[in-house]
């Protein structure tokens, strides 16, 4: 059989010789959609999936623990994806990959409906699209319930009514069709076809076609309403309630021992009663933020950025919520939200970056961040000799670990409960997360953390680690130019700024350097910071001439050390490499 011959062979005479000639996927799925009143089903099979996946929007709505089915397949994907196939997302899409994982997953869900309800339409193959909605059942219903926050009845219940009513409002539609030929008399594909009516008048068949149409239409403008209807009658979550009325000044008495809440004689710290807080020293401080197109020195939290595996964001109420030490200490035990809220808060600014992040890229950002010292929590477990991994675990079972010691070399390390004097927002990790200075996200930043364990380096490998990344995860020294972008357009002699950001923690920044074509590296001048564990802004003043010049930084950091040249990729521990970029001057 050939696709460019210029007469179509006699057809087959078995589903067998079908299979025989099929040469590819591709013309299989040709030769069912050709067949007679196969647009039909496809519109119905469509129509049939759409209704099926709104459902279980809606359900998601008005259920903080039960996933859309959407959610759940997608979730999976995550865990059950390669390494390079999760990279290249975020390389391509950044944080807008869940959202292109979840439309790509309704358009496949969409597609593969329609192709049930073309199955629907041959006769022999009429069991298709039962096994077919059956399969999304059990998909959906394994997906939703293997998510540790989801009720395991509930779960499947619902991804179970979702499939079935799909599959009747498939069959529903089918049975509105318009007449049609269901086989041709030499196909041999099933009994002689059923008798149709022959001359029906135009104007019957017409509104036989409406009908069905009108139907379909029916069912689309069904499936939109109920998602609607889920998000217009959907309240806030238990998790926002809570996070709403929580007034983090209120939080800090003070200075007292995270172990047990007695009252101290500690010095003050920048965070106690006695001084001033971050925020008020942030605000003294002589930073850049005046510098047009620079990022701010702290990063509103909803500019910050946002990656993590899961596809929609937990909704942990803390009235249940506790945060267990297990593992390798003395004294395991349990904390609630009240309780951590009731010790000694801390704050300091850190700056956060994803291990992801390309050279010049914006997966980063320097937040004041507001909780316990994470020593202070394990000197009341006792943590056991030997016990030289940190391991968090979150509500969906995401885990990341580091070396214990690194939480007793100074560096700051919390449980943080607040991002820039507020509770941390719900897709920022509330109730709690973790935090530690100079560790890359994928091996210290647990959001909506449940579990402290504490074991062996060769013990246990966070999530990250068997896919491929390092399994210390170090943050390099790191700059970046914010301005002037690549799509600016300076005018010659006219004095421009180059600024942007660059950042080292627990190092800090001793010096940025920006080079021009291949001229001189110049010296920036440095924003104020608050610490080596945040990001610097930096200056320097250009007058362009016109053409296209190209513009290099590098940073030295507080050890001395001057940020390599690269390039490298980001796997398996970070990129390296002196940002550029081309900027095109106009003539005066």
């Amino acid at each position: 059989m050939s696709d460019g011959s210029s007469q179509a062979p006699d057809p087959p005479t078995s589903d067998t010789d079908t299979s025989a000639t099929a040469t590819s996927g591709r013309g299989a799925v040709r030769r069912l959609i050709s067949r007679p009143g196969a647009g039909a089903g496809l519109l119905a099979g469509i129509a049939g999936a759409a209704v099926a996946l709104a459902f279980g929007e809606f359900v998601d709505a008005l259920v903080d623990t039960i996933p859309s089915l959407v959610v759940a397949v997608g979730e999976a994907l995550v865990d059950y994806s390669p390494d390079w196939a999760v990279k290249l997302s975020i390389e391509l899409f950044g944080e807008k990959d869940k959202a292109v994982l979840a439309i790509g997953i309704v358009g496949v869900s969409l597609i593969i409906g329609g192709l049930l309800g073309a199955c629907a339409m041959a006769p022999r193959r009429r069991w298709v699209p039962v096994a077919g909605f059956a399969a999304f059942g059990v998909i959906g219903g394994w997906t939703a319930a293997r998510n540790p926050m989801s009720p395991f009845v509930g779960s499947w219940a619902v991804a179970v009514a979702a499939a079935a009513l799909g599959y009747i409002t498939l069959r529903v539609l089918l049975r509105l069709a318009p007449a049609h030929r269901r086989a041709r008399p030499d196909d041999g594909d099933v009994e002689p076809p059923e008798p149709v009516t022959v001359g029906l008048p135009d104007r019957a068949a017409d509104s036989s076609r409406r009908a069905f149409l009108l139907s379909v239409g029916g069912a689309g403008v069904a499936a939109v309403g109920l998602v609607a209807l889920g998000r217009g009658v959907r309240g806030p979550s238990a998790a926002e309630t809570a996070r709403a009325g929580i007034d983090l000044s209120s939080a800090r008495p003070p200075a007292t021992t995270a172990a047990t809440g007695a009252a101290t004689a500690a010095e003050p710290t920048a965070t106690t009663a006695a001084g001033p807080s971050v925020a008020t020293r942030v605000a003294a401080l002589d930073t850049l933020d005046e510098v047009s197109g620079i990022s701010s020195y702290v990063t509103p939290n909803n500019d910050f950025y946002r990656i993590d595996t899961a596809l929609t964001v937990p909704q942990v109420d803390p009235a249940n919520w506790k945060l267990s030490f297990t593992g390798m200490v003395d004294n395991p035990y349990e904390l609630t939200f009240d309780e951590i809220l009731a010790m000694d808060l801390q704050e300091h600014v850190v700056t956060l970056s994803c291990v992801s992040n390309r050279v010049g890229g914006n997966l980063v950002g320097n937040a004041i961040w507001t909780g316990v010292p994470l020593v202070d929590l394990l000197e009341r477990a006792g943590v056991q000799a030997g016990a030289d991994q940190f391991v968090g675990r979150s509500v969906d079972d995401w885990t990341a670990g580091f070396p214990t010691p690194l939480l007793y070399d100074g560096r700051n390390a919390l449980l943080a409960v607040g991002m820039n004097g507020e509770p941390l927002p719900t897709r920022h990790g509330f109730p709690a997360r973790l935090i530690v200075a100079g560790l890359y996200g994928y091996v210290s930043a647990v959001k909506w953390i449940e579990e402290i364990n504490l074991t062996t380096w060769d013990a246990f490998d966070g999530y990250w680690v068997p896919r491929g990344w390092s399994k210390r995860g170090p943050m390099k020294t790191q700059s970046r130019i914010d301005v002037p972008g690549s799509g600016d357009r300076p005018v010659a002699g006219t004095q421009t700024a180059i600024a942007g950001i660059a950042w080292a923690p627990t190092r800090g920044i001793s010096a940025v350097e920006v080079r021009v074509d291949d001229g001189p590296w110049q010296q920036c001048d440095l924003g104020d910071s608050l610490g080596d564990e945040s990001w610097v802004q930096w200056h320097l003043p250009w007058t362009p001439t016109s053409g296209t010049h190209s513009l290099q930084v590098r940073a030295i950091d507080g050890t001395g050390m001057t940020q390599p040249e690269g390039p490298k990729d980001v796997r398996p521990d970070g990129a390296e490499g002196w940002h550029r970029v081309a900027v095109r001057v106009d003539p005066a």
